[in-house]
């Protein structure tokens, strides 16, 4: 789809717009989609260019994008972090689809030991939901998130069964915009067809073609559709209310492996298989209870306001918080719901909407409700779908060295439960001071990294590691190195469980033990609080790796 033009802070809005809709969040939104589109970092004199934007309008979007924490300046780079990952969240969290079948795709993926996905329809493209990868050195995946051409994908001829002329008409009309896919960063570009040689695109007859035979098999095959050597099999997940597909299951693997011939007898009997069960699943899962709405929001934004004057662009914030009034158990909201569960006026809330309505975000219905749409994930969600714990914690460690004045190091515990591996760090000027490289094991028990992970994970406790977990960090005089004190706290997953450590370590010479606890414990707290928060919304609905 072709990328949105913004709009000059000063100038008014562009054909199309509707006259109610908020300035700056349409300016907010495209900075959002091109950090996206670039991979989650852009310099602002880049998003300056990429955007069409006023280098102070990007300021202050950009600082305001940081008060809320989707956002970070890094040296002159503005980068997103996982907390504009809420934004999907709530989508995915409104659709429930991931939550009712991603543990079938990833059951399947073992079983097949292949690459499974689920994609839904976005208009006339497809894109990912949820994603089970094979950990390979040639790997076959999408982020999720990823848009891609409904023509060039095996579910984009199952969706492409439901169309209406009027959806062919988009798509025909879309082809002839952008006959090289340019707007679909996901894919590669399809070749210039005035260069020579160069093979000629499928046909828009050829895709007619192929969503005939997908409405008549029931299924669709992508053979090296997208690129060479990838190909998939794919059947439709149906609702069970209305019988219409409500997101396709594809198994994805490469022609060194599977030819597309030999999906269709190999693969297609188990995937079809998974699918049948992940139509019960639909059938038979409860209604949802609502979940915790969004407190404080609007008072929030306020106070925000009032701190930094015209460097907060209020109006901006407030549109986005719009989108976290939808979730499981508020798929559908009103008007009036979404005011009460963001704290915001009718007036406000209705303009947001509206706004969010234009830029494709949005869909309103004739009983008064709105839904979002898949359009969503394009707000930070794919650039971040892949991220680790390491890089998640890097920006976290460097705050603390600075604060601390001392290095600090996040571990993981390996598989034997002996050792710890270092997977990343932040280190000081000082003359004297810690240098463990990433990769480093050391002995887990005499290490306070070592304790903390092992106080979760070994029964029975030893004494040392019972009063560990009782006082909730660990603390280590100079047992690994003589003159070396360390303390460490535990990070914790989605389901309370230590998955990493954390640690500041120093010289016993510049800090008494009691000082270590007094001055470094808290703002150890401090730290690892805000890798879980970022960690907790990072993992939601994506596997965030450990190391």
């Amino acid at each position: 789809m072709p990328a949105m033009t913004a709009v000059d802070a000063d100038a008014p809005a562009g054909a199309g717009t509707p006259a109610e809709a908020v300035g700056p969040l349409l300016r907010g939104v495209t900075v959002l989609r091109r950090l996206t589109e670039a991979g989650g970092t852009l310099s602002p004199s880049a998003l300056e260019r990429a955007t069409g934007l006023a280098r102070s309008t990007v300021d202050r979007i950009t600082g305001t994008l940081g008060r809320m924490g989707y956002v970070r300046l890094d040296g002159r780079d503005v980068v997103l972090t996982p907390r504009v990952m809420e934004l999907g969240n709530a989508y995915l969290a409104a659709l429930r689809l991931p939550a009712l079948l991603d543990a079938r795709a990833d059951t399947l993926a073992d079983e097949l030991d292949e690459s499974v996905s689920l994609a839904v329809a976005d208009l006339d493209g497809v894109r990912f939901i949820h994603q089970a990868t094979r950990r390979r050195a040639l790997s076959v995946s999408f982020r999720i998130g990823d848009l891609l051409p409904a023509e060039r994908t095996a579910p984009g001829a199952l969706f492409a069964t439901e169309w209406t002329e009027a959806d062919w008409t988009r798509w025909r009309e879309r082809r002839a915009q952008d006959a090289r896919d340019a707007s679909f960063p996901a894919v590669p570009p399809r070749a210039d067809p005035t260069a020579a040689p160069c093979s000629p695109p499928p046909s828009p007859d050829s895709f007619a073609q192929r969503v005939e035979r997908a409405r008549r098999d029931g299924w669709a095959v992508d053979d090296q559709l997208i690129e060479p050597g990838l190909v998939a099999v794919s059947v439709p997940v149906r609702d069970p209310g209305t019988g219409r597909v409500a997101c396709v299951a594809s198994v994805v693997s490469h022609t060194s492996r599977h030819s597309a011939a030999d999906l269709r007898t190999s693969l297609l009997p188990r995937l079809r298989t998974a699918v049948t069960a992940m139509e019960t699943d639909l059938r038979t899962a409860p209604a949802p209870e609502p979940g915790p709405a969004p407190a404080g929001l609007a008072t929030w934004t306020t106070a925000s306001k009032h701190e930094l004057g015209r460097d907060f662009v209020e109006s901006l914030a407030r549109g986005l918080t719009v989108l976290t009034a939808f979730g499981e158990g508020r798929a559908a909201p009103s008007l009036t719901e979404v005011a009460r569960a963001t704290g915001l006026s009718r007036a406000t809330a209705r303009r947001a909407l509206l706004t969010h309505e234009h830029l494709g975000l949005v869909a309103a219905h004739p009983d008064r409700t709105y839904t979002l749409t898949p359009r969503v994930l394009d707000l930070g969600f794919p650039a971040l779908s892949r991220t680790t714990l390491p890089r998640l914690a890097e920006p976290h460690l460097r705050a603390l060295a600075d604060t601390a004045g001392e290095p600090t190091a996040l571990a993981v515990l390996t598989s034997d439960g002996k050792e710890i591996q270092y997977t990343a760090g932040a280190g000081t000027s000082r003359v004297l001071t810690v240098q463990i490289s990433v990769g480093t094991r050391l002995p887990a028990t005499a290490t306070s990294l070592g304790r903390v992970l092992l106080a979760d994970t070994t029964a029975p406790l030893s004494p040392t590691l019972t009063e560990v977990r009782s006082q909730g960090y660990a603390l280590v005089d100079e047992e690994l190195e003589s003159g070396l004190r360390s303390i460490a706290v535990p990070v914790r997953d989605r389901a309370g469980r230590t998955v990493a450590a954390l640690n500041v370590s120093t010289h016993a010479a510049r800090r008494t033990l009691r000082d270590v606890v007094a001055d470094l414990l808290p703002a150890l707290h401090a730290t690892a609080a805000h890798i879980q928060q970022d960690l907790h919304t990072a993992s939601r609905f994506t596997h965030v790796p450990p190391s």
